[in-house]
């Protein structure tokens, strides 16, 4: 790589919750521990937009570069870049080059396109880690995944009916976006609100259920739940604040497992996204990319995504 890049077009958070400025930033040289990396697309995630609005990250400098996750090159070497605090407690990665921590690069396995890699930093590595680990699924489960449209639910779809799942439904609010659902290896797609999931679901009885919505859904997920099942919460799009029959819970002897991505270590979120671009190589995770939108557009990616308009992953073209 050029060692002459001295600036990088960046998308800069000024205020919480202003649109964010798209500028051109000095870049500092890279110092021990840091690599200078030259960014091609990058993954727009609803953290990011919590970074935004500071509801995360709020105490942390400003102005500053959003985003945390990308894919670009490293001496013409293609490599992901994602976790170190990225966006958060320093600057991020939406941005045409962007000086980071040597430990949040990942060299891409042959076979993995950039664009694709770029949605693997949050969205790959949470269903890697919600299907292998949290849920732990095997070919024993039947799978129920809320928000199944969704950036990470898309992936987990494809996951675990991967790994084994013998029998993986989808759930969505809109009709379009079922078709989607479909090509990602669903056995069934249930297109309903929280009121009508249990009579959607029938007699599916889920032993495993993904769920990043919260609010009313989680209530019938619990009553659908299989005696000894486990709800895989990892987000709260549709509500934070849940409502329960803790009997109904207990007396399956059900469990509720959060995934706390935000709590991983860099070396576990490391060797996380590592696996995860193998399952990505080896063809066991799809990754369906709804757009690309220049780094212009960056407050329309942001719009989008909290309109829930997007189906599967939503990226910037840092290039454009």
């Amino acid at each position: 790589m050029s060692t002459a890049i001295r600036h990088t077009t960046a998308a800069r958070l000024h205020e919480p919750g202003r649109p964010l400025a798209v500028e051109q930033v000095e870049l500092a040289p890279a110092g021990d521990g840091e690599l200078l990396v030259e960014l091609h697309y990058a993954g727009v995630n609803p953290v990011d937009i919590y970074m935004a609005e500071g509801r995360v990250a709020g105490e942390a400098p400003r102005p500053r570069t959003l985003g945390s996750e990308a894919a670009g090159t490293v001496e013409g070497r293609p490599v992901l870049v994602a976790g170190a605090g990225l966006g958060a407690m320093r600057d991020g990665v939406w941005a045409s080059a962007a000086v980071v921590p040597a430990d949040a690069v990942i060299e891409l396995p042959d076979g993995v396109a950039p664009q694709v890699a770029a949605a693997m930093g949050v969205a790959g590595l949470t269903a890697y880690k919600c299907v292998r680990e949290v849920a732990a699924v095997t070919d024993a489960d039947r799978v129920l995944v809320l928000g199944a449209a969704g950036g990470v639910g898309s992936v987990i779809v494809s996951y675990a009916r991967a790994v084994g799942a013998t029998r993986v439904v989808g759930q969505t609010a809109s009709q379009p976006k079922a078709q989607l659902i479909e090509r990602q290896g669903a056995d069934r797609v249930v297109v309903c609100d929280a009121a009508g999931l249990l009579e959607a679901i029938g007699e599916l009885e889920p032993t495993v259920v993904f769920d990043p919505l919260g609010g009313e859904f989680l209530a019938p997920a619990v009553e659908a739940l299989a005696p000894a099942g486990r709800i895989v919460s990892f987000g709260t799009s549709a509500g934070a604040q849940v409502s329960f029959n803790l009997q109904t819970l207990y007396r399956k002897g059900a469990s509720i497992r959060g995934y706390a991505g935000l709590r991983l270590g860099q070396q576990e979120r490391r060797e996380g996204l590592q696996a995860a671009l193998q399952a990505l190589a080896r063809g066991e995770m799809r990754v369906p990319i709804d757009a690309v939108l220049a780094l212009g557009e960056v407050d329309e990616a942001i719009a989008r995504l909290k309109r829930r308009e997007v189906q599967g992953k939503l990226l910037l073209d840092l290039r454009a």
